[in-house]
């Protein structure tokens, strides 16, 4: 079963998000909170295998909530999938840059909620290409300059480094090893132990790593 915990300051979405989620016969809600401080003492008490977690919320905000959980080593397998109505926004950026795995839009599709979530508990990050490349195009926006760390980028061996900076571009596995001439698994295994060298927990923070880094340059039109 994927145990899920519903973060939102809304009863009625949290409703209606649990009556779509365990319609499914391997998703259960297993918790409820209606601000951040009360998600993470949830999270804390139950290790759910997601948590949707709404960014604008009394008490204590998602992001902190996400950082939080991201911080604690007891919650490594909480994987946290931030809920907004805007879309790509300063708060969402930020968001995975505290840890969330990937985000949704509150008006999605039933059936891509649920994908979502199992695509979460699979520890996948959720962040399509195309999302990627719009987060990329936000970076651009934001950080013109890149900020070096050398320090990190000298854990990584030149193929970790080629494959982070093609997640960077928006790249999927499958699109990786076609470029590289590698098999998918290969493309995966470089991947993650890109993500274990530099402390990502997922493919999101590892893009934000690689322009943060300096070690991709955003393209600008």
């Amino acid at each position: 079963m994927i145990r899920v915990l519903l973060v939102d300051d809304q009863a009625l979405i949290r409703g209606g998000f649990r009556a779509l989620l365990e319609i499914e016969d391997d998703i259960e809600v297993v918790a409820e909170a209606a601000n951040g401080e009360r998600a993470v003492a949830l999270a804390r008490e139950h290790r759910p295998d997601v948590a949707l977690v709404d960014i604008q919320m009394p008490v204590m905000d998602g992001i902190e909530a996400t950082r939080l959980i991201a911080a604690d080593e007891r919650l490594g397998g909480v994987h946290v999938v931030i809920l907004t109505n805007y879309g790509l926004d300063e708060y969402v950026f930020n968001a995975l840059r505290a840890g969330a795995c990937g985000f949704m839009v509150k008006d999605t599709e039933p059936a891509d909620l649920v994908q979502g979530v199992r695509v979460a508990a699979r520890g996948d990050a959720l962040l399509s290409p195309a999302i990627t490349r719009r987060l990329i195009g936000e970076f651009v926006a934001r950080r013109p300059e890149p900020v070096p760390a050398p320090e990190r980028l000298g854990a990584l061996t030149n193929r970790e480094r080629e494959v982070t900076a093609l997640v960077a571009r928006g790249l999927s596995n499958d699109e990786i090893a076609a470029d590289m001439v590698i098999s998918p698994t290969t493309a995966k295994t470089h991947v993650s132990r890109a993500m274990t060298k530099l402390g990502a927990r997922d493919r999101a923070q590892l893009v934000v790593f690689a322009y943060e880094s300096g070690l991709v340059t955003p393209r600008r039109p």
